[in-house]
């Protein structure tokens, strides 16, 4: 499975971006697709994911403000990100498995910058 990750870039506090993710190669029918983070200096931690048929799992730290959606037709996880704070910023990274914190395969990466 391979991931491409894109919609990271800079903005101000309380701004917002986007994030989507493809998924290409041997997906499996049930699957959880999921975003990570890794803010500097700290290690990656859990964002959100979401399961085939749309179970989701949100961070308490971004409950509220980010939304995680998918697109099964097309392989696609997004991540809405609204009223960001600088501790949002980090490297956010796409993620793939076959059950929940699986994690099998991991994205590329791309960076959110925020600034205060």
């Amino acid at each position: 499975v391979q991931l491409q990750a894109s919609g990271g870039g800079s903005v101000q506090s309380g701004g917002s971006l986007r994030l989507s993710c493809t998924a290409s190669g041997s997906i499996a029918r049930v699957n959880v697709l999921g975003w990570y983070r890794q803010p500097p200096g700290r290690p990656r931690e859990l964002v959100a994911s979401i399961r085939t048929g749309g179970t989701t799992e949100i961070s308490d730290d971004v409950k509220g403000r980010f939304t995680i959606s998918r697109d099964d037709a097309k392989n696609m996880v997004y991540l809405q990100m609204n009223s960001l704070m600088y501790s949002d910023t980090g490297v956010y990274y796409c993620t793939y498995g076959t059950r929940w914190y699986a994690n099998d395969y991991w994205g590329q990466g791309t960076q959110v910058t925020v600034s205060s």
